[in-house]
This record gives structure tokens, C-alpha cells and sequence, in this order.
């Protein structure tokens, strides 16, 4: 270990060869390999084992690439997602009311610009006698919405630590319905991106036609640049996207007071609809009333999202979450039956050319400049709440994966503080949803809304009994079960008639893939249970011995060719075990015979096996062996191999990579170890011999060989790797 760097003249030759202390460095003046050149060279003991048996604790700072790859690398990646930040400031990284509601609310508000379009779409089906119902369905989904928003209060103040129904589930339900909310909720999540993102197609395309063959382009695209924002972090996210989502409200707050003043006090004439009612196709009946109003009630989905972020609030985090929910419940519902009350009024028909809701801001302010604005801001809004998702799922699947639900990569965080793991895994599900499904709005609905009622219930009904278990009698026990038990009710006959009006629809693809995704969970989750429970480790008596490898320990060394990183790897062996092979894969009998010679004259200890490959095969035949030399000698069989490390990372494809091929076959192998021993092109090696080298090196066994230990270069063994090395 050690680091030089010129002197100048006026230091001294030489400050002598002492041995420094233990863990103390000493400043060491050495001659160059030019007259007159002289380095500092810092020497530290050998001996770096701590003083005592306790734990020590290091701050690791962030290491900078050697490589010019990894370096240009890593320039790109801060300028995609921004320098990374310490762990330590997660606490700056909190959400402000105003940006919070931005975030977790978008999802809701912006399911105002499709909830009553898909109310008529079904209504339409009876003509022009339907539309009296539309009315009284946008009043009872308006009283629903309300509902819900109180039962979520109480989920705040309950679980201010977040994870929505799976928490809430988990913890009063038991395991078993905490997997049907998680995986309602994991659903519900990538399908809000995909509806949004193709209703904001939608919306682009109603003002701009031409753009229509390109709709699915649009929303991978846009996917793609919400995966990037989010990767940059949750407040910088939260920055970015809340000015769309606040210029849709000012739009909104606006328009639909122009539509009133327009309907009902004559302020100025309207523009006809262009899309006139068409004919009935079938009669009104309660299960079309039924259909309708569980179409309508995808205007509730994103209500749940505040509840499931309590923890990115700043403190107080509950109080904070709970006005923002009551907010969000306030703007949801005023400009759901704002727009529920003019598409009625104005006799609104959905169309495949246009939006409902570009309908009524052409009938209200005809092809104006607000026009535009209603429409930018409208897609605007529908790309952004798909970052309510973006927030949400990543913190789901952390609360699955440290429960050993999910895959272990989704509890860490990253650069940015955000579960990155989660957000590109949503990221691809939700751009897959959208190719597969033509970006079609009308086609993904219907699996839209049975993942978030389900977990609506769930919640509700976990709350409900939260209650009764865990609270005294009393007067505050009894509201929070009748709000909460309310919204269980609900909630629960609203799910039975979405599944019931939705399923030849699409609802059936959610309730046959829900039941598959729960048994791949519980089957994760038994193999951790099952990796853990191998992994534990016995109790120990105090005063016991450290334990011994349990049972014998033999090593193999596949080598390439008679050269140094041969040595270095029999070396490394033979300080392990007395018991080493070292075995040679050969298709040319004249090089075979010319490393048995080498070998004699180097007088190696240890014996060599030499297997022919007549087919030219390297791999195969090495792994043949090992296992056949395993089953020989016992318990665990070692494998050691010699790796050859360019200097530059172009310059490996010029290699077979052996040694990798290696390490992927044999890794599936129990009882068989396999290590690397690198060797590195124009580095000081230590066990090499090389004379060269400046570092410094602990005491250990005798080489491999009594005479010739170093031969003075590699040499060109004729399988594709002119190190010797694999």
C-alpha cells in the first residue's frame, strides 16, 4: 500500500527502513528509476487488524472512475438525474403542502378530464332520455368521493408512516388480504400511468389531429421523461411538475364559470355541440344506471395516494397530509360535477375525434387561445398524474420488498434519495400497457378501477376493525367506525358492481392475473424465508474456539499457460490449502507438451492435469472436470481463477473472458467456491517476483515452486488469451 509523488531537491536521500508502528504511516524518501528522480513513498504497518473485537464504523465518500468510460459515464448520468445526495438530507427532501398536492393529487384531479366521458359513454347506449341520470350518478360518486376522503383522514392519523392498504391490511387482516391491497395497488399504479398518459394523448390529439398515428410514440416518450424527472428526486420532481397541475385548476376555475354563466344567466351565446346525441340502441335499465356509475367512479382513483405518502410530508407530517387530502377532495369533487353539470346542460356526446372535455371548452370559448390553453393544460395535467404514481408505487414495493414480498433491490434508494429501482420498474410496465394497448383510453378503463376499490375496501374495512379492537369504548371509537365502516360498505358494493358491469369488458383480465401475481409474491417470499433460515447462524458458547472450515478443503486452478498470473493464482491457492490442482484444457498436443516442459523446468510442486478437448471446447471439458474432482475429493472444492485485467475497459473484447464463463456456470454449483485472482496489465503485483513493485505485503506461505518462480513474460497459449489468464 503505498502512494508517491515527486520531492523536490531539498529533501533527504534517504529517511531510513523502519519498520513504522502499527497503523501509523511513515514518510520514506526512495531513488527513481532516473539519476536524480526521488519519491515520497507513505509506508504503513502490515499489521492493520483493530485493537479489540468491536464493530468500527467508516464514512466511505463517493469514489471517482478510473476509466475513461466510467467517467464519461458518470458525467452523463449527473447531467440526466442530477449529483447524488447523502442520506443525511433526505430530511430537505420533504414535500411542502402546495408541492405535495401537486404530486399526490394529480392522479385525482386529472381523472375530472375522462370521469364524465366515461359516465356518457354508457348512457349514450339509451339516447337522449339517459342523459336525466347523469346528473344524480355524477351526486352519488360526488357523496362517495366524500366518504372515502374521511376514511383516508383516519388512515392518516393511524399510519402516519404510510404504505396505504398494504400497511393498514397487513396489520389488522393478517398477511393474506395484505397481498390482495398490495397487489390491487401495484396494479392500480401502472395502470394510472398508462390511462393518464393516453389521455393526455387524447387530449393533444383533439386539438392536433394529425398527431393521432403517433399517439403510442407520444406516450412512451412521455413515460420516459417522467421516469427521468423522477429519478432526479421527489422534491426536484415536485418542483418540475406542480406548475402544470396548478394551471389546470386556474383553467378549470375558470371555464366552468364561464359555462354556467353561458347555461344559465345568458352572459354570452354558446357554441353548438358538433356531435349530436344518437339514436337509443338499447332501452334504460338499472344495470345500464349500474354501468355508468362504476365508469364514473374512475374519479376517485388517486384518492388513496396522500394516505400512502404520509412519510415525503414535512413535519408535522399527518397534520400537513390530512388538509392537503381535504383539499384535493374539495378541488376533485367541485370540478367533477362542474363538468358533470355543463356535458348535461350542453348535451355533450363522446366522439373518437374529441375529448368531452375539449367539447365543452369549444362549446363555452369556442377555438380561442383558451381553447389551447384548456387543451395544453389538460394533457399537461393527465402526463403529470401519472407522478402520483410515480411517488406512490416505488414506496410500495420498498414496504413488499422488507416484508420479503418483492425483489430486495426495490427497498434501496438512490443517487437521488428515490427508489430508482421502483421507478423503472414502473416505467416498463406501464410503457408495455401502452403498446399493447394502442394507447386506447376506452380500452384500459375498465381494468382501471377494480385494483382501487378493492384496496379502497380493504383499508376501510382493516380500519373498521382497528377500531374495535384496538380502541376503548367511547365516543371517539364510534365516529371512527361508523366513517370508516361506511366506507367499507360502499367501497365494498361498489367493487361487486365494477366487477359485475366491467367483466366481459376487461375487468376479467385483472381478476385472473391478480391471484398469478399474489402466488409469484408468496413464492419470493419463501425462498427469502428459506435463503434466511439456511443462512442462520447457530449460538455460539462464548469461550468456544472459532470455528474450522467444516470438512476438507481442496482447490483447482484452471490455467491457460506457464506465465505470471499462473503463478499468482497457484500462489494464492496453496496459501489456502496443501491440497491444489492445477488443471489445463488443451486441442494441441505439441502445446500441451510444451507446458509439461515448462512446468518440469520450473520444478511446481503440485500436480497438472492436462485434459484434451478434441471438439476445441474450453469450457465444457473444465467444468466436467471440476465436478468430476469434486465428487473425488469431498465437501468443497475451491476453484481459483487466474484472471487477466487490461489496463482499459476497449480493450477487453480483445479477451474470451473465460474466467467470467466460468464464475456464470459453476456459481449454480453447491459445495464448489469460486474465486478470481485478477491480474492487472501495468500494474505492481504483489506474489509476482516482480522487482518492481512499491507495495508492501503481509508474511505468507512458501511460492509454488523452489527454482523458477517468474518467468520473464507471458506467453501466447492458443486459447485466445495471450496472458495465460481466463
Amino acid at each position: 500500500m503505498g502512494e508517491t509523488r515527486p520531492t523536490s531537491e531539498q529533501e533527504p536521500h534517504d529517511t531510513g527502513s523502519q519498520e513504522p508502528a502499527s497503523g501509523v504511516p511513515v514518510k520514506k524518501t526512495v531513488r527513481g528509476t532516473h539519476p536524480g528522480d526521488r519519491y515520497i513513498r507513505v509506508v504503513r504497518s502490515t499489521d492493520l487488524r483493530p485493537r479489540s473485537a468491536e464493530p468500527r464504523y467508516v464514512v466511505a465518500e463517493p469514489t471517482e472512475p478510473g476509466s475513461g468510460i466510467g467517467r464519461f459515464y458518470r458525467q452523463l448520468r449527473r447531467l440526466i438525474i442530477g449529483p447524488p445526495l447523502r442520506t443525511a438530507q433526505e430530511a430537505h427532501e420533504r414535500l411542502t403542502k402546495a408541492k405535495a398536492l401537486a404530486i399526490l393529487s394529480s392522479d385525482a384531479i386529472s381523472s375530472t378530464a375522462y370521469a364524465t366521458e366515461e359516465i356518457l359513454l354508457i348512457l349514450v347506449l339509451a339516447g337522449a332520455a339517459a342523459y336525466g341520470y347523469v346528473i344524480p350518478i355524477g351526486l352519488a360518486i360526488a357523496a362517495l368521493l366524500v366518504i372515502v376522503g374521511f376514511s383516508y383522514r383516519q388512515t392518516i392519523f393511524a399510519y402516519p408512516q404510510g404504505g396505504g392498504s398494504y400497511i393498514v391490511t397487513k396489520d389488522n387482516l393478517g398477511t393474506g388480504p395484505a397481498l390482495v391491497a398490495g397487489t390491487s395497488l401495484l396494479i392500480d399504479y401502472t395502470l394510472t400511468v398508462a390511462v393518464s398518459i393516453s389521455s393526455g394523448v387524447a387530449a393533444i390529439t383533439s386539438a392536433a389531429p394529425g398527431l393521432k398515428p403517433y399517439r403510442v410514440e407520444i406516450a412512451v416518450l412521455a413515460i420516459l421523461a417522467l421516469v427521468i424527472g423522477n429519478l432526479r428526486g421527489i422534491r426536484e420532481s415536485g418542483s418540475l411538475f406542480a406548475v402544470p397541475t396548478y394551471l389546470f385548476i386556474a383553467g378549470m376555475a375558470i371555464l366552468i364559470p364561464l359555462g354556467i354563466g353561458a347555461a344559465w344567466f345568458g352572459l354570452f351565446e354558446p357554441h353548438p355541440a358538433s356531435h349530436p346525441v344518437p339514436p337509443a340502441q338499447q332501452g334504460i335499465t338499472l344495470f345500464l344506471i349500474l354501468r355508468a356509475f362504476s365508469s364514473g367512479c374512475t374519479a376517485l382513483t388517486g384518492v388513496e395516494a396522500i394516505s400512502d405518502g404520509v412519510p415525503v410530508f414535512q413535519p408535522p407530517e399527518a397534520k400537513n397530509a390530512a388538509r392537503t387530502l381535504g383539499w384535493m377532495v374539495a378541488i376533485l369533487g367541485s370540478l367533477f360535477l362542474g363538468i358533470t353539470v355543463l356535458s348535461y346542460h350542453f348535451h355533450l356526446t363522446p366522439s373518437e375525434d374529441q375529448t368531452i372535455l375539449s367539447q365543452l371548452a369549444r362549446t363555452v370559448v369556442d377555438d380561442s387561445p383558451f381553447y389551447l390553453y384548456i387543451q395544453a393544460t389538460t394533457a399537461g395535467i393527465l402526463f403529470l398524474a401519472a407522478n402520483t404514481s410515480f411517488a406512490d408505487f416505488p414506496r410500495l414495493a420498498s414496504f413488499m420488498a422488507r416484508d420479503r414480498y418483492l425483489p430486495t433491490q426495490f427497498r434501496y434508494r438512490g443517487d437521488r434519495l428515490a427508489f430508482s429501482n421502483g421507478i423503472i420498474a414502473l416505467g416498463l410496465a406501464a410503457a408495455v400497457l401502452v403498446v399493447v394497448f394502442h394507447a386506447n383510453v376506452n380500452a384500459l378503463i375498465p381494468l382501471y378501477a377494480v385494483g382501487v376499490f378493492t384496496a379502497f375496501t380493504l383499508s376501510q374495512a382493516s380500519m373498521t376493525y382497528r377500531w374495535w379492537r384496538r380502541e376503548p369504548p367511547g365516543r371517539h371509537r364510534t365516529i371512527g367506525m361508523m366513517i370508516n365502516g361506511t366506507g367499507a360498505a360502499v367501497t365494498g358494493v361498489v367493487t361487486m358492481i365494477i366487477i359485475a358491469t366491467k367483466f366481459l369488458a376487461g375487468a376479467w383480465i385483472i381478476i385472473c392475473i391478480q391471484p398469478l401475481l399474489i402466488w409469484m409474491l408468496t413464492r419470493i417470499h419463501r425462498h427469502y424465508e428459506r435463503v434466511a433460515a439456511q443462512l442462520a447462524v447457530p449460538a455460539r458458547p462464548a469461550e468456544s474456539e472459532p470455528a474450522a472450515w467444516p470438512g476438507p478443503l481442496a482447490a483447482v486452478v484452471p490455467i491457460a499457460g506457464y506465465n505470471r498470473a499462473t503463478i499468482r493464482a497457484l500462489d494464492f491457492a496453496r496459501a489456502i490449502t496443501a491440497d491444489v490442482t492445477a488443471v489445463h484444457v488443451t486441442s494441441d498436443p505439441v502445446e500441451a507438451e510444451q507446458l509439461r516442459q515448462q512446468w518440469r523446468d520450473a520444478e511446481i510442486d503440485l500436480p497438472l492435469v492436462i485434459v484434451e478437448s478434441p471438439y476445441r471446447e474450453l469450457v465444457g471439458p473444465l467444468v466436467t472436470f471440476i465436478e468430476q474432482l469434486h465428487a473425488e475429493k469431498g465437501d468443497t472444492l475451491m476453484v481459483v481463477l487466474p484472471e487477466f485485467v487490461p489496463a482499459h475497459l476497449y480493450e477487453l473484447p480483445l479477451h474470451n473472458q473465460t474466467a467470467w464463463r466460468l464464475r456464470t456456470v459453476l456459481w449454480t454449483h453447491p459445495g464448489i467456491i469460486v474465486t478470481t485472482v485478477p491480474y492487472h496489465v501495468g500494474a505492481s503485483v504483489v506474489g509476482t517476483g516482480d522487482a518492481s513493485t512499491t507495495s508492501t505485503s503481509p508474511a505468507r506461505p512458501g511460492p509454488v515452486s523452489g527454482r523458477v518462480r517468474d518467468p520473464e513474460g507471458p506467453a501466447d497459449t492458443g486459447l485466445g488469451e495471450g496472458a495465460g489468464a481466463y
